[in-house]
């Protein structure tokens, strides 16, 4: 007498079995994807420029002209010249800063006429300077104040004269004067203000 002989293995419902699994885990692994696909998203803009090698170290800056190293073309008949304020920028755009600067004699009395230059390192010596524009001369008669650099332009408080009869001590007048770097020199712009006393 024979023995019953053992079931088959449901071969069906094993192949079943592992089928759910597979697609359980290839839902899963596409599910991440697209969830991954929503986060990153196309680049917009220009591009970051990118660089091959070791990147170079930064140069050393360029220092202004000293405005106390110049010689300036002014007479003081014998008196000592005083530069009264400075101001530093870059003002023709070739990435090395000019100095400007309002000078005038050292006079015992009244309020001595300003003249004020632009300065350039002397290519000859380092530690020199040159002038190379004059954007106010002493027979203008007028006085600086508020000097700065700024975009590339220079801009001072004037003050000045409303008369022949108007004492030397005391300036009735205000402007307010700018120097801009265009085709290849100096213009000026003036803003008068209403004569006051100061």
């Amino acid at each position: 007498m024979h023995s019953p002989a053992a079931p088959a293995p449901n071969t069906d419902l094993d192949h079943t079995r592992t089928k759910t699994l597979h697609w359980l885990a290839t839902a899963t692994a596409m599910a991440a994807v697209i969830a991954t696909a929503g986060l990153v998203q196309p680049a917009t803009g220009t591009p970051a420029a990118t660089t091959t090698g070791t990147a170079a170290a930064p140069g050393p800056q360029a220092a202004a002209p000293d405005p106390a190293a110049a010689a300036y073309p002014l007479d003081c008949k014998g008196a000592p010249r005083a530069v009264t304020a400075s101001a530093q920028g870059d003002l023709d755009g070739d990435g090395r800063p000019e100095t400007v600067a309002a000078v005038r004699c050292q006079a015992g009395s009244g309020t001595p006429p300003h003249a004020i230059y632009v300065l350039t390192q002397d290519r000859t010596d380092p530690a020199g300077a040159r002038v190379v524009a004059t954007l106010l001369d002493t027979p203008q008669r007028q006085s600086a104040t508020e000097l700065t650099v700024s975009d590339r332009t220079v801009s001072a408080t004037l003050l000045g004269y409303s008369g022949p009869d108007v004492p030397r001590c005391c300036p009735d007048k205000t402007q307010l004067a700018k120097w801009r770097w265009t085709d290849g020199k100096f213009r000026q712009e003036l803003t008068d203000s209403a004569a006051r006393s100061v």
